[in-house]
């Protein structure tokens, strides 16, 4: 990927790829480094098993470099959404055809902030754990791993919902909708303890 200020200018740009989901994946990478990061502070200091932190250290690098390259995925689909737009559609074979690419560019861009929504669940779990038994001196870096984690989420959602407002498939429709309110749900779940250990930290 390019680097962080190359990727911010194009970002910046009135262009619109990269956008809002790509971001989101960024938000969601952070997360995961800040909870390695963390997670490798607190192998000696700490209420946590050595294991534990390794576990969690692990499965945080393995969550990163998929949302890394979640960054890139999410501006390539909009991509396609945009090249399908661009098709000719002077015969009603071309208009057919056209209609059918964007529809298929549409659920395909759902694709990406589905998985960013799926990855960054266990790094809230993972922020939570280390924000209460691990190093006591880093916890407010786990908390701010779980506010871009939540962040990430809730942009993937964002995401979500505006390429369902263009899709027709109303089964595709009512499935992405039911992963919406779940996603929404664990995420809600998973953020009240957080908040509130925080709260009591501060």
């Amino acid at each position: 990927m390019m680097d962080i200020k190359r990727y911010l200018d194009n970002l910046a740009s009135d262009h619109p790829t990269p956008g809002g989901g790509s971001a989101s994946a960024l938000a969601g990478a952070l997360a995961a480094s800040l909870v390695s990061m963390t997670a490798g502070l607190s192998v000696k200091k700490g209420r946590l098993e050595k294991k534990k932190v390794m576990e969690i250290r692990r499965k945080a690098s393995a969550i990163q470099e998929r949302l890394y390259r979640a960054i890139e995925e999410d501006a390539r689909s909009y991509e396609e959404v945009l090249k399908a737009f661009r098709l000719p559609k002077d015969t009603e074979k071309e208009r057919s055809r056209r209609s059918r690419m964007i529809q298929k560019a549409y659920q395909k861009a759902t694709v990406t902030p589905q998985r960013v929504c799926e990855d960054c669940l266990p790094l809230l779990e993972f922020s939570r754990t280390l924000i209460s038994k691990g190093n006591p001196s880093a916890f407010s870096d786990a908390g701010v791993a779980a506010f871009l984690a939540g962040t990430a989420i809730e942009g993937g959602l964002l995401n979500i919902r505006i390429n369902l407002g263009a899709i027709k498939d109303r089964t595709f429709v009512r499935k992405m909708e039911g992963f919406v309110r779940q996603i929404a749900r664990k995420k809600a779940v998973l953020m009240k303890p957080i908040l509130r250990e925080l709260e009591a930290k501060g």
